[in-house]
């Protein structure tokens, strides 16, 4: 039990050291964005954005979103997941 004990604790200390490292993302402002923070933070980080705006225009942003949708659940209505996609194609695409 007492392994068991150690090994919770050691587990919890890397990742709250871990988390702590973490440095936080700001994105840009503009129209959508609170969609952003309001969709697409409760299953991600926001470092996917940045790190993809390289690759994707605004098909690719539309594929994205459209992904988290249909293939991961996101509930997200067709309303939001517009103006997601008008402020991630505007802001981050190629």
């Amino acid at each position: 039990m007492r392994t068991i004990m150690l090994a919770v604790a050691s587990v919890a200390l890397l990742a709250g050291t871990a988390f702590a490292d973490e440095q936080a993302i700001k994105l840009k402002p503009g129209a959508g964005l609170d969609k952003v923070e309001g969709n697409c933070a409760a299953c991600h980080t926001f470092a996917y954005i940045p790190m993809n705006s390289v690759y994707l225009n605004k098909a690719g942003w539309t594929a994205e979103v459209t992904k988290m949708i249909k293939a991961y659940g996101a509930p997200i209505d067709d309303a939001d997941a517009n103006a997601i996609v008008e402020y991630l194609s505007k802001n981050y695409g190629s």
